[in-house]
């Protein structure tokens, strides 16, 4: 064997695990269907798919076909079901679905069962939504597969080619976690982690995502699974300011009970796979005693959105208030030294935002010249409850201070808050549409955290 020379996969293959001769790439369920496609075989007439309830009696088989992509309709709503794929004497994994509720205006870009060991070397549930249009007019799409003390390094990607309406699979980059696709110069790049805490990375793909390079580490990180800090990020859009591309990570770590924010940025003009074009923030810790914070400890921020107002550069940060003394509704600052890339961070103000126990993005819009937000709405209902994840909303701002709600996007505020999460929204903005893409734990997810659907909404600025 061989070092890999490339980040990409089709699929990615550890060694002694079963990923089955033939590769289902992709699943989405809806009440009474469920839609699965797998990879071709080389020399494969036909296709025979199996099917049985997923601890119900025997496989039957369902159809014999000659495409690499079937749908299984006529099933039973909120029930589950296991399927395989056989053609040339190979034979896929047995893979999971449930049917089950979908959501109005919802595409499905994948489906991931909670029990379903397919990807157990890296986790069980699709998190960290990552969504950009390519300079050839596709949407592209990766999420990746998350589990607690799992290694947590695999990252699926799909395309449209229909503006959203359908998806097929494109690739998967391992280690991959926490990734942000963004185009520079009409090629994809991907920022990411290798794993959770892990090395913080940089490939690029001038194929459509067929294809990466070998990743470059731009930073060393820890592995993760034992509360030792180390790289923190998550899919936030890349701004380009004052001749750099700068996107945010962090320092730290849930188990250390810190994450020092930082930002890293390289001349736009620079070789983005060479290390030594990068530059890193120095990492700055949370000070309680800053102005305007509510007293008690907290753990900081993390996942930083970066946006220029008034011509300077923020970074707006989810804010840890589990242990202040007001617990939700306002979210942190900082103002980033653009003139010299490797200065601290300065804390600069807290602002009210009703979305702070969660991932949110903040991108102005030129042609309404507003910045709009969507993120997991916290509110307390009638009856005493708090929404958790369960509530969807979009927020619209005049000046990236105030906000104001613009719209709730899903409401699911009285169902179990344990149970239900629309979350880690990351979008873009074309002309006079939000294209976005979701985090989603619904149809009996594992719980509201790890999510089983990775779901595709284009909302136009009018219904607003």
């Amino acid at each position: 064997m061989k070092k890999p020379k490339s980040w990409s996969y089709a699929p990615y293959k550890p060694l002694f695990f079963n990923t089955g001769d033939i590769y289902i790439c992709r699943i989405a369920p809806t009440e009474n269907t469920i839609t699965f496609d797998w990879l071709p075989v080389d020399g494969a007439e036909h296709y025979n798919v199996y099917l049985r309830e997923k601890d119900n009696g025997e496989f039957q088989k369902i159809a014999v076909i000659s495409e690499n992509t079937y749908t299984a309709t006529g099933l039973k709503y909120e029930t589950d079901y296991a399927f395989y794929v056989e053609a040339a004497g190979k034979k896929s994994r047995v893979r999971l679905a449930r049917c089950g509720e979908t959501l109005p205006g919802a595409a499905i870009v994948n489906y991931h069962h909670p029990e379903d060991e397919a990807y157990i070397f890296s986790g069980y549930a699709l998190c960290s939504p990552s969504i950009i249009r390519h300079p050839d007019g596709y949407l592209l799409a990766s999420m990746d597969l998350y589990k607690d003390k799992y290694p947590q390094n695999l990252t699926l990607i799909y395309r449209s080619d229909d503006d959203g309406k359908t998806w097929k699979y494109v690739s998967e980059l391992f280690p991959c976690f926490w990734g942000k696709m963004f185009v520079h110069k009409g090629e994809v790049y991907m920022l990411a982690c290798s794993t959770e805490y892990g090395d913080f990375l940089i490939g690029k793909s001038s194929d459509g995502g067929k294809s990466f390079t070998e990743p470059t580490i731009l930073f060393r990180g820890g592995n993760g699974k034992n509360g030792e800090p180390g790289c923190h990020k998550n899919p936030e859009p890349v701004v380009i300011h004052n001749g750099r591309i700068w996107n945010t990570v962090e320092w730290g770590s849930w188990g250390r009970c810190y994450h020092a924010p930082m930002v890293v940025s390289a001349p736009v003009d620079a070789d983005l796979l060479d290390s030594d074009s990068w530059e890193f923030s120095e990492p700055v810790k949370y000070n309680p005693e800053w102005k305007g914070l509510p007293k008690g400890t907290s753990s900081g921020n993390i996942e930083g959105t970066l946006t220029v107002v008034d011509g300077q550069l923020y970074s707006v940060m989810r804010y840890d208030m589990s242990k202040l003394e007001r617990k939700s509704g306002l979210v942190m600052r900082y103002k980033v030294n653009t003139e010299n890339p490797a200065a601290p961070l300065e804390f600069d103000r807290v602002i009210e935002f009703p979305a702070n126990s969660s991932k949110f993005e903040m991108i102005y819009h030129e042609g309404t010249k507003k910045w709009y937000s969507i993120a997991s709405r916290i509110k307390q209902n009638d009856d005493g409850t708090t929404t958790v994840r369960n509530l969807l909303s979009l927020f619209v701002s005049d000046d990236c201070v105030n906000w104001e709600l613009g719209k709730d996007l899903i409401d699911m505020s009285d169902r179990d808050p344990m149970k239900i999460g629309f979350q880690y929204v990351d979008f873009f903005i074309e002309n006079d549409t939000i294209y976005y893409l979701v985090r989603t734990a619904i149809n009996n997810a594992a719980n509201f955290h790890d999510a089983n659907y990775s779901l595709f909404f284009k909302l136009h600025l009018s219904e607003i």
